[in-house]
């Protein structure tokens, strides 16, 4: 089979999650984000009921075969050429769960972009193979992520929540090559899959933006001021449920996004001037192509 083939069946599994989730039922962005449609099947039921449970999990382990199936969906997931460009580091001890991702449960999968699989097979073969530059690590990140969200979506479907957390980036970075051992090169920890069990359910579904802004028909849709005004309402509006602080009002802010920009992010004004932590990471890791701090195209 030919390489071209072999690329479009990946995009065509790709396609097939996403394609149900876009073509939806007409409508204005803000009747969709407060009325929308009804799952069809059980697959989409199982999609539209995922939540994130942040940090409050019960003592009760998530069954050793269930944890099995999750991981046996995880890897059913699209990725590039059938590589599998990934390993899932599983945690058990809570203790360490903590360390790693400062989130504790049943259950921690750590998902990294790995070629370390790849480059022992190729040597054991007498091939060289280098997966030493950015776009390796992006298409190791894209297989990575699909990965990761398949589990979410198998341990929901059990009944298992779940926290997708990128706490494993913060603080010191190196700390999750030594309390996994991870490999010095090839391998970058991307994201954290927390499991277990909530100890209580939201009262309401976190909501999303739909619609202009985000799904983009035939070509890219820049916003107009008009389009950008709605969407800071949509956030301002308690009923969409799309903010993580309900009080930015009584905290002084005209808008939820106000809140966003000043205080959850920062309020930083400048673009980046030096290098991130996981930038100098993901150069140790050895995924930045050498030359790439010089310059050029």
């Amino acid at each position: 089979m030919s390489k071209s083939l072999v690329r479009r069946g990946f995009v065509k599994q790709g396609m097939a999650l996403g394609g149900a989730l876009l073509l939806r039922p007409g409508g204005s962005a803000a009747a969709e984000a407060k009325a929308p449609p009804q799952p069809d099947n059980e697959t989409l039921a199982t999609i539209h009921a995922l939540h994130t449970t942040h940090g409050n999990f019960t003592e009760r382990e998530v069954p050793d075969e269930q944890v099995e199936q999750i991981l046996e969906a995880s890897v059913r997931a699209a990725n590039s050429s059938n590589m599998q460009t990934y390993s899932i580091v599983e945690v058990r001890d809570r203790a360490k769960m903590k360390e790693v991702c400062g989130y504790e449960g049943s259950r921690l999968l750590v998902y990294c972009v790995d070629y370390n699989r790849l480059e022992a097979g190729a040597a054991s073969l007498g091939h060289a193979y280098f997966a030493d530059n950015m776009t390796s690590f992006v298409t190791g990140s894209i297989n990575t992520a699909i990965a990761a969200q398949t589990a979410v979506i198998a341990a929901r479907s059990l009944g298992v929540d779940s926290l997708l957390t990128n706490g494993i980036h913060r603080g010191d970075m190196a700390r999750l090559w030594k309390l996994l051992d991870l490999p010095e090169t090839h391998c970058f920890p991307l994201i954290a899959l927390v499991l277990g069990y909530a100890t209580e359910q939201p009262k309401a579904r976190k909501g999303r933006l739909t619609g202009v802004g985000v799904f983009h028909r035939e070509s890219y849709h820049r916003l107009t001021e008009g389009e950008a005004a709605q969407i800071t309402a949509r956030y301002d509006d308690p009923e969409s449920h799309l903010g993580l602080n309900s009080d930015w009002a009584s905290q002084g802010h005209k808008h939820y996004l106000d809140w966003l920009f000043t205080e959850w992010l920062g309020g930083r004004n400048e673009p980046t001037a030096a290098d991130t932590a996981v930038f100098r990471f993901l150069k140790k890791s050895g995924f930045v192509e050498p030359h790439s701090s010089k310059g050029g195209a």
